[in-house]
């Protein structure tokens, strides 16, 4: 094939021959003369390298069945065609291949996004990831700019990261380009938002459509011209005037050819102006399009504005506007405040102040009043309403969109934009603002009572509402007249993007209605406000977000003169410090816990039980904290500590706050922890969940259940309760607060499954579990290095040394406390050293004894050290192995699991097989698989064989090595 290009109009041609018309029927079809075709005809045959036009209908018949389906990266589908643009459509790609971020720059209305579309789709192939599509017109906040591109590429928030940090881990190696549709009134937030991004992502690309430049230091910009005019048949204005007349149903005749260049001369060729043009075709014809332009264009001639083109755009609004009856007028500038697609019910309350009636009436008076204050005439409004509605969809002023709820409409950003100009001039704004927030209000409270159901329709109906929801908000909080009105909508989009799982947006909100009963004065609702924020930082693990929302909170209620609450939240400031230390940056300097605490203290008031027990569980978690600080201690310290988290559990459940009652709870659970006690441990974390089971839904409680749910689980797992670990550790990972952290929200689960030997099940959990790790920003916790450890476990027992080594490598990374790996760490390498035989290596691992290591392995991990301490002891032949038997018989009385293995020790000791084999079924009634499997390995003879066959259905490695019986003495 020639090199040689085929122009636009040549392709028309080229499909047309594809239908086998005549010159003659080209020529009328495509509004050219004979000649012209002819002249296509002939280039064409010789481009196309074909001997004659029976070919050429061949070439174009196989090019209109079109290659094999391939979707395009993420990129919204056309719904009509795309029209000349040749030259630019090249030297945009050109653009995007050559720099990192482009800027196609022109006025509203001239096509900048349906160019951007095009020339996206031409290059994805050039991209692995392909494309996406973000458009940014329903902004009104530009700090949303990462949400709008976050939620377009379907990334979610994490606890414990920013949502702009989440972003652009996920984008760091992607191979993509981006666009950014409509940036120009949230460029301010663009800019920045794409510094950092392109910074952090050198693969990416952006493409980016404004009517003014970002004025980024990197930005490539590129005009989008109008479409060209001249060249009269090859002119692309007057092709996209043709051709969207003709999707009308009145195609224009070849007689009006001349009349319709000069008319679409005078629009300067915007695209919009065009298809507006183009849609009054049918009603207005040729002469009404003239004679209604030139008024127009007279109306606007000399004005203000500089720009020519965007004049021109301005005065095609202003004629489609003007053929308008003054009530449909009315209702174009009062429609204009919705952001997305709107009902006529919406409209109806925005347009008409919410008074009107269904009914039959044909009219509606006040729609042209100029107070924004209808007096509504009968019941006839809602149909009066969706009538105007539907004529002004007929203009192409609104477009209507099918819903499974009905018909909705929504007005093009440039619409939008006109009509509020026009609720200005016409001195309505803030009354249809005014209604239109009242509407958001209503429509919020509605979503609100309907948050407990959940499911896919809340979801549907909140999403629907809450652009709209933010942008009333928005313009509420600058208006000191509407400041409660504002406080109460961002109270309650503070309840639904909880509930809707958008805590980053949630913790906002609630700071912002904070923010908002603070100008008004009102203290008290203000530290609410703080408080519930807090619970948000909470769910986020967000520590440090945590302290400061409570100490705020403190503040605003002191101002308020409530001396009780300022002392519970500065009480909880401290405990958050303690209890939640992981989830911080950097913890907070001790000398500034003490004082915020002493602080607490000088406000406190004995007859204020919920005070009290605050105060109380703040010095439980200080108590226990400097307990644990110790390379050992004495009893009566441990006793003390659990003294302290006793007393804050019987003041908290005096308090009836389940939250208050949990949280005192889990510092009981932590100083028996800490004391050695592992069966009141795990009692008190039971005991959460069933305190908890009549919380409310609030952001705090919320907070406290997903904590109580791993803090049982690992308990669970302490005591040897696999099937109470596993349930709970599952009801964790289904959370729906943690869909997008899965290292946070399956840890317990890998390790209760490693424990039990289901080596499928943790590898196939552990690939999600890495990636949403590294997602987070490879966070660090007790809890993630002992996830890691134990599929570093599940590969050694399979054999898979690499697989372990790699997975090793990932613990120290995930958890930088020796002591914890000590604990966890020396268990699950002493489990892999017995796999395998190894029994010396084994012990060498668990060699120290538990008094001198308590404080690495006295919670999860005490019964499982001693245990595993006492068998390697045994199968080493270890001078004090039976002595080691007996302490761990005394520790791990009343766990069924870990007495199992006690047992199964003693009778390796006493070479007593039918004993040994024996504690085969207590293994296999604690649900724990692999040491039933181990059992059999360990009596030797056959059962080594069905051991074996047992290890491999768990998909184990098999590998026996020194681990079965001996059947000479010990030592």
């Amino acid at each position: 094939m020639s090199s040689s290009v085929v122009s636009a109009r040549e392709a028309d041609v080229l499909a047309l021959l594809g239908e086998h018309l005549s010159n003659a029927e080209i020529a009328a079809r495509l509004f050219i003369s004979v000649r012209t075709v002819e002249s296509h005809v002939s280039s064409l045959l010789r481009k196309l390298e074909v001997p004659d036009r029976r070919a050429l209908s061949r070439r174009a018949a196989a090019s209109s069945r079109g290659p094999a389906p391939d979707a395009v990266g993420r990129l919204p589908a056309p719904l009509t065609t795309f029209v000349g643009r040749g030259r630019e459509r090249e030297e945009l790609a050109t653009a995007v291949r050559t720099h990192r971020q482009v800027t196609a720059v022109g006025p509203g209305g001239v096509g900048k996004t349906r160019l951007a579309l095009a020339v996206a789709a031409d290059v994805t192939d050039d991209f692995a990831d392909g494309a996406w599509f973000v458009d940014l017109a329903p902004l009104t906040d530009p700090g949303r700019v990462d949400a709008a591109v976050a939620a377009a590429v379907h990334v979610g928030e994490q606890p414990g990261r920013g949502l702009a940090e989440v972003l652009t881990a996920a984008l760091a190696g992607r191979e993509a380009l981006l666009v950014l549709d409509n940036c120009e009134h949230v460029r301010e937030g663009v800019a920045p938002f794409l510094e950092r991004l392109l910074a952090a992502c050198p693969r990416l690309r952006v493409l980016a459509t404004s009517r003014a430049r970002l004025l980024a230091p990197f930005e490539r910009v590129f005009s989008v011209p109008p479409l060209s005019r001249a060249g009269g048949d090859e002119s692309e204005a007057v092709t996209l005037f043709m051709e969207r007349a003709a999707a009308v149903g009145w195609p224009p005749g070849p007689a009006v050819g001349e009349g319709v260049v000069d008319l679409c001369e005078r629009l300067d060729g915007m695209a919009l102006a065009i298809e507006l043009a183009a849609a009054r075709w049918p009603t207005l014809g040729l002469d009404g399009l003239t004679a209604g332009l030139s008024d127009q264009l007279r109306m606007l001639a000399g004005g203000a504005r500089a720009d020519d083109r965007h004049r021109s755009l301005r005065a095609v609004l202003d004629w489609s506007h003007g053929l308008l009856a003054p009530q449909d007028q009315a209702l174009l500038r009062r429609v204009a405040v919705f952001v997305a697609p709107f009902t006529v019910d919406a409209a109806v309350s925005t347009a008409l102040g919410g008074d009107a009636e269904v009914g039959g009436a044909d009219s509606v008076a006040g729609f042209d009043s100029a107070d924004g204050v209808d007096s509504v005439a009968g019941p006839g409004s809602w149909a009066a309403v969706a009538d105007g509605l539907g004529r002004l969809a007929e203009h192409s002023l609104l477009t209507a969109v099918p819903s499974a709820t009905g018909t909705r409409y929504q007005a093009l950003e440039t619409i939008r934009q006109y009509g509020t100009e026009q609720l200005v001039h016409a001195g309505e704004l803030t009354g249809v603002r005014s209604r239109h927030l009242a509407w958001c209000l209503a429509g919020a409270e509605d979503l609100r009572d309907g948050a407990d159901t959940g499911g896919d329709e809340w979801r549907a109906r909140f999403d629907a509402g809450a652009q709209d929801i933010r942008a009333a908000l928005a313009w509420a909080r600058g208006r000191p007249e509407q400041r409660a009105d504002a406080r109460r909508l961002a109270g309650l989009l503070a309840e639904l993007a909880f509930a809707r799982h958008l805590v980053a947006e949630s913790q906002e909100r609630f700071e912002q209605a904070a923010e908002l009963a603070g100008e008004s004065s009102d203290d008290a609702g203000a530290a609410a406000a703080l408080r519930r924020a807090a619970g948000v930082a909470g769910c986020r693990r967000l520590g440090d977000d945590m302290f400061r929302l409570h100490r705020a909170a403190a503040d605003a209620a002191r101002r308020a003169g409530d001396t009780a609450d300022a002392c519970r939240d500065l009480a909880a400031a401290a405990t958050v410090a303690y209890r939640f230390s992981t989830s911080f940056p950097a913890i907070p300097v001790e000398a500034e816990i003490k004082d915020v605490l002493a602080q607490a203290h000088e406000m406190s008031d004995a007859g204020d039980t919920a005070a009290e027990a605050a105060l109380a569980l703040a010095e439980a978690a200080v108590t226990a904290d400097a307990f644990g600080a110790l390379q050992g201690g004495a009893d009566n310290t441990a006793r003390e500590t659990v003294a302290y988290a006793e007393r804050a559990v019987a003041l908290a459940r005096l308090t009836g706050d389940p939250v208050a009652e949990s949280a005192a709870l889990d510092a009981l659970s932590g100083a028996r922890c800490w004391a050695g006690e592992s069966f009141g441990a795990a009692e008190a974390a039971r005991r959460r969940i069933d305190v908890l089971a009549r919380s409310p839904r609030t952001p705090a409680a919320t907070h406290e259940v997903m904590d109580a749910l791993a803090m049982a689980a690992g308990t669970a797992l302490g005591v040897g309760e696999l099937p109470q670990a596993r349930r709970w550790s599952g009801q964790l990972a289904s959370h729906p607060l943690l869909a997008e952290a899965g290292h946070q929200a399956t840890s317990w689960l890998l390790v209760t499954d490693a424990f039990a030997g289901h080596a499928d099940d943790v590898l196939a959990r552990a690939v999600g579990f890495r990636e949403a790790w590294e997602r987070s920003g490879r966070q660090r916790s007790l809890s993630l290095g002992a996830a890691a450890a134990s599929v570093a476990m599940i590969h050694g027992l399979r054999g898979d040394v690499e697989g372990r080594a790699d997975w090793l490598a990932l613990v120290e990374q995930a958890d930088t406390a020796e002591q914890h790996r000590k604990g966890y760490g020396a268990v699950f390498d002493a489990m892999v050293r017995l796999h395998h035989g190894d029994p010396d290596a084994a012990l060498s691992s668990v060699a120290r004894s538990p008094d001198a290591v308590w404080k690495w392995v006295c919670w999860v991990w005490l019964h499982w050290y001693v245990t595993l301490r006492a068998e390697a002891s045994v199968l080493a032949r270890h001078p004090e192995a039976q002595s080691r038997v007996d302490s761990a018989r005394t520790v791990v009385a009343g766990d069924a699991l870990a007495a199992a293995q006690v047992e199964r020790a003693q009778a390796l000791l006493d070479e007593d097989v039918p004993r040994l084999l024996a504690t085969r079924a207590a293994f296999q009634a604690a649900g724990c698989p692999y040491q039933a499997a181990r059992t059999l390995l360990l009596a030797g003879g056959a059962h080594a064989d069905r051991g074996r066959a047992a290890l491999t259905s768990l998909g184990l490695d098999p590998i026996t090595g020194r681990q079965e019986q001996r059947t000479e003495p010990p030592e």
